[in-house]
């Protein structure tokens, strides 16, 4: 048993592995197959029954604020059964956890469709027994993902309607035993509530519309702005006030009718959104008698309300742009019975139809559409779309490739090794759709700062509009426009919305560069760090040996080493297998070895040439009785360089040696230097390996500090040390072994594509790559996020200060305050978008 570590069974049932300093627990269930991997960070869970409460997730468009989400989240924890809603605004998602004996999806969704968002499906079958996925368009914030998914819950059949705000994506989830009802009817209910909904079937095999075709409130703001300049035209004019007044009133009607809509929905979800502030604004306006200002008023919110759904959808195109690089269809061989032989024949199907083991075909130019093995052809593949990598890569028979991926000259035929819910880039997108869905620690803080402060100076407009005129007399006009000032200047949109603009940027500028960031607070946690730690083998090294030297007392290397090839040759130690390699060329004409024996952590013996030839370690010509004082001074100094030296010999003494090393990656030693220049203190580098060979890797590669000898456990202890000593602690490894210390660290980083699955999960940030490079382009990228949303933060505070003075004040007119929250909200929005080109060279 490792130290640190219990190990316990309980009930006969439930097999734990818990380490205490990653506060890690491994479980294994007997009686309902399933394994589980805890920790702080994450839980993973796969099972084959599943009789406990239902969770969905929904993709919601709409949201132009991440108030929209608030009252999305909020409404639907109101909904009976509902355990917990949680809604991203920068995801455009909802995930929700139900008792399904209680709620139902129709439920759910009724109560977004009630708020009057958008939604998008997956697939254009009304028999859907799964989520239907729906790209909305419209949102700017996050009370429109609200009202999406009340207005979608609403719907008979419908269980449950999440929309993710930062993908601007609806996903309907049926009632159990229920059919869905028409993606038409979904599609009408979301248009009504002022937003527009797309299938993802019928979006993906089209062309995507332009914005003002796909976003209706640009050709209302048009509209409605018309008919004010003509009112405002007609005021210079002898023409009677009623008509100026009429113009006026249709730009506020047609301009303003959508936002009303979505307010009055938020109301009844028990929220005072900005939609409904807007339209209590604009209605009051109108009764003190100013139409100018109430089509001011309108015409102001819904241009930048236009403008910020414009850029939110820019925003949002990372995740558009991986889902529209997978092909809808793929040329699959398949054999055709049809008359009575097994003829083989190409047929173009839908990607989602093809099942593992079939065979695909992908011509010059063409991106794969699955993940597969090359069966046949030679030829070079960009896999930029899933590591950043931009310089191609050469395949052939045997070699792995993925969906995404764009073929080069030569024609191939893959074997299909996954289907297309699971190909790695399917994988990508998942990963990076709940990257966005995870909140930051800033941006909860934002939340629950808004929570508490929108109310309470929603009860002071209360008070400035009623106590004055009661108790001092004052004219009641005056205060109560004082007050609507006040309710426009209390909505904290650009509080709310400074934080998920950056973090979804920031995650989409880092996908594009080959690094998944799974979530805001991810991002928030790198940006801090100050110390790096390094697992050796396969992180900092190549993780294959290779045979650097060959030493024969004699003078004849080649001799030598092609004596060790014959002798390894039918040997599977990874060793033996360099040495092999490195002999290849060597062997012509040359003896097959016979009476082959391995020693097990020793070597292995051979007759070559009626000679009995040993291959191994110094303890293995010990045991043997086989002299080595002729190459002792060799060992000594590949043992200095932190080599490891097999020694080759027979019966009567040592040979020579032949060297192997694990040479460090080529991009190791200016990795760490960039990550020093990035601000990071200290490096250390973890090894199980022995002393003297980490120490020769850490000099070469240049990092603070070498650990060797670690046990898995071991290497938490040291985490924890660096913790300590030098602050935040992110951790790089790519194997099984690194998982419980990536779990422990502050980030764990993982080794992308070459990386085990454990590591990827367990970890934070995974490199798409073997480029080390891109961890000091991460630690950059979260620095510079952090400092953004620090600015976003502080510049919405300040102008909300100065404006709700001088709202009290009475210095600020309607039109002033609505143009600071839409302008402000605007800037914190530009700002942050400004990530999306990070690093772009």
């Amino acid at each position: 048993m490792t130290r640190g570590a219990e190990s316990r069974i309980r009930d006969s049932a439930i097999f734990t592995y818990y380490i205490p300093q990653a506060a890690s627990r491994f479980t294994f269930h007997v009686s309902e197959p399933r394994f589980t991997f805890q920790n702080q960070k994450a839980m993973i869970t796969t099972r084959k029954n599943h009789t406990t409460d239902t969770t969905e997730k929904l993709r919601i468009s709409g949201m132009d604020c991440a108030d929209c989400a608030i009252s999305i989240e909020k409404s639907l924890e109101t909904v009976p059964g509902v355990r917990s809603a949680s809604v991203s605004f920068g995801a455009g998602t909802a995930q929700v956890s139900y008792d399904p004996a209680v709620a139902t999806h129709d439920a759910l969704v009724r109560r977004v469709s009630e708020l009057g968002y958008n939604v998008e499906e997956t697939v254009a079958a009304n028999t859907q027994t799964g989520p239907l996925e729906f790209v909305i368009e419209g949102m700017d914030c996050g009370d429109c993902a609200r009202t999406i998914e009340k207005t979608v819950e609403a719907l008979p059949g419908v269980a449950q309607a999440s929309v993710n705000f930062g993908s601007a994506r609806l996903s309907v989830t049926p009632q159990v035993s229920a059919q869905l009802p028409e993606t038409s009817t979904i599609e009408r209910v979301v248009t009504a509530a002022g937003y527009r909904a797309t299938p993802v079937a019928k979006r993906r095999s089209g062309e995507r519309l332009p914005f003002w075709k796909r976003e209706r409130r640009v050709v209302n703001t048009t509209v409605g702005t018309v008919a004010a300049l003509i009112g405002l035209a007609l005021s210079f004019t002898p023409a009677p006030p009623w008509l100026v007044n009429v113009f006026f009133a249709v730009g506020i009607v047609v301009a303003g009718a959508a936002f009303a809509r979505a307010g009055l929905l938020a109301l009844r979800a028990g929220r005072a959104d900005m939609n409904l502030l807007m339209t209590v604004a604009a209605v009051g306006a109108v009764l003190l008698g100013d139409w100018g200002e109430a089509v001011t008023v309108v015409l102001l919110f819904a241009f930048g309300g236009t403008l910020q759904s414009y850029t939110l959808d820019k925003t949002r195109g990372a995740i558009r742009a991986l889902m529209d690089l997978t092909p809808a269809t793929a040329l699959v061989r398949r054999a055709d019975r049809s008359n009575g032989l097994p003829l083989m024949r190409e047929v173009r199907l839908p990607v989602e139809e093809v099942q593992p083991g079939e065979t695909v075909l992908v011509g010059h130019g063409e991106r794969l559409p699955l993940d597969g093995v090359v069966l046949q052809g030679t030829s070079s593949i960009d896999q930029s779309p899933i590591t950043g990598e931009s310089v191609p890569v050469d395949v052939e028979p045997g070699s792995e490739v993925f969906a995404g991926t764009i073929n080069g000259p030569g024609a191939l035929s893959i074997r299909v090794e996954r289907a297309a819910k699971d190909t790695t880039l399917a994988r990508i997108i998942e990963m990076v759709e709940e990257a966005q869905g995870r909140r930051a620690p800033s941006q909860q803080f934002v939340d629950r700062f808004s929570a508490i402060y929108t109310p309470v100076v929603i009860v002071a407009a209360a008070l400035i509009a009623v106590l004055p005129p009661l108790l001092f007399a004052q004219p009641f006009s005056e205060w109560f426009y004082r007050a609507l000032v006040l309710l426009v200047v209390a909505c904290p949109c650009a509080l709310v919305i400074s934080t998920p603009v950056s973090i979804v940027s920031a995650i989409g500028a880092a996908t594009r560069r080959g690094v998944l960031l799974k979530g805001g607070a991810t991002l928030e946690a790198l940006g801090k760090v100050k110390a790096v730690a390094f697992d050796k083998t396969g992180t900092l090294t190549e993780g294959r040996p290779r045979v650097v030297a060959v030493r024969a007392l004699d003078g004849d290397n080649d001799a030598l080493l092609k004596l060790a090839g014959m002798v390894e040759a039918r040997s599977e130690h990874p060793l033996a297998m360099s040495i092999v390699h490195a002999s290849r060329n060597l062997k012509n004409g040359a003896p097959e070895a016979t009476d082959f024996k391995a020693f097990p952590g020793l070597g292995a013996k051979a007759v070559v040439d009626g000679r009995e030839v040993y291959v191994g370690n110094a303890r293995l010509f010990q045991e043997q009785g086989i002299p080595v004082d002729g190459v002792a001074s060799l060992l000594e100094e590949e043992q200095e360089q932190g080599r490891t030296a097999v020694l080759v010999g027979t019966r009567e003494g040592a040979l020579g040696v032949v060297s192997l090393a694990d040479n460090p990656r080529h991009d190791a030693k200016e990795a760490i230097r960039g990550l020093r220049e990035a601000g990071i203190t200290y490096v250390a580098m973890l090894t199980g390996d022995n002393p003297r060979t980490a120490e020769a890797i850490a000099r070469e590669v240049g990092v603070d500090e070498c650990y060797a000898g670690l046990l898995p456990a071991d290497k938490l202890d040291v985490v924890e040390r660096i913790t300590r000593e030098h602050g935040p602690v992110a951790m790089v490894g790519d194997g099984v072994n690194d998982a419980p210390a990536l779990a422990a660290s502050e980030v764990g980083i993982a080794m992308g594509v070459a990386g085990t699955d454990a590591a990827l999960e367990v970890a934070d940030v995974a490199l798409m790559s073997d480029d080390l490079s891109r961890l000091d382009y991460a630690v950059l990228l979260s620095r510079r996020t952090l400092s953004t949303i620090q600015v976003n933060i502080a510049v919405s505070l300040l102008v909300k200060a100065v404006a709700l003075v001088l709202a009290a004040l009475g210095w600020l007119p309607l039109w002033g305050a609505i143009f600071a929250d839409m302008g402000v909200s605007l800037l914190v929005t530009l700002n942050g978008m400004r990530l999306l080109a990070y690093g772009r060279r």
